[in-house]
């Protein structure tokens, strides 16, 4: 299979804007006109709606998986490939003028697919970080940063840059929220 086919298919399944589907089905509502107006999961959560906030945490984390794991049996090279064209459809999907939400699922998708291990260490990180914090965005920030952390002290290069690059594009996407935690202004997480 052609690595721009990989890319595309990758992309388009990372597009899929489930929390926007979600809330327009069974709320009648724009998630874009809520909270934070992203389409992630975070934002369907303050719609009140539990069941849609997590169906939407669950599905953006399986339309990650599926692409991954596939390019994984069957074309290894590409992984990366695969995992980065997933998470920038979650990022800039095209359905939605290319704004889109902040990826953490979908990298947590990424995670379990490239490696269970990796989106294990992730979890434990975002946890701890959550309950000293209760922000979701500082959780995300501080789970994206452990995995490089991770790989440098194991010494396992190979994976280093592209999970660099990853934390990266998650502090890009959460940069309005940095601007919060700074200002202290941002507000706090209920997941249960």
């Amino acid at each position: 299979m052609d690595i721009f086919i990989i890319g595309i298919i990758s992309y388009l399944m990372g597009a899929i804007p489930f929390g926007f589907i979600l809330t327009k089905i069974f709320l009648k509502k724009d998630i874009r006109e809520i909270g934070s107006g992203n389409i992630g999961a975070t934002n369907t959560l303050r719609t009140g709606n539990k069941i849609i906030g997590y169906s939407t945490l669950v599905l953006d984390i399986l339309k990650a998986v599926a692409p991954v794991i596939y390019v994984k049996i069957f074309y290894q090279d590409y992984i990366y490939i695969a995992s980065l064209c997933a998470f920038l459809g979650h990022v800039f999907p095209i359905w939605l003028k290319f704004k889109g939400g902040k990826g953490v699922a979908t990298y947590l998708g990424i995670l379990f697919a490239i490696n269970f291990y990796f989106g294990v260490i992730f979890i434990i990180s975002w946890l701890v970080t959550f309950s000293i914090s209760k922000f979701s965005s500082l959780s995300s920030i501080i789970g994206s940063a452990s995995l490089p952390i991770y790989l440098l002290i194991l010494t396992q290069f190979d994976h280093v840059i592209f999970f660099t690059i990853m934390f990266i594009l998650i502090i890009f996407t959460h940069r309005e929220n940095i601007k919060k935690l700074k200002n202290k202004e941002e507000t706090k997480t209920k997941i249960y």
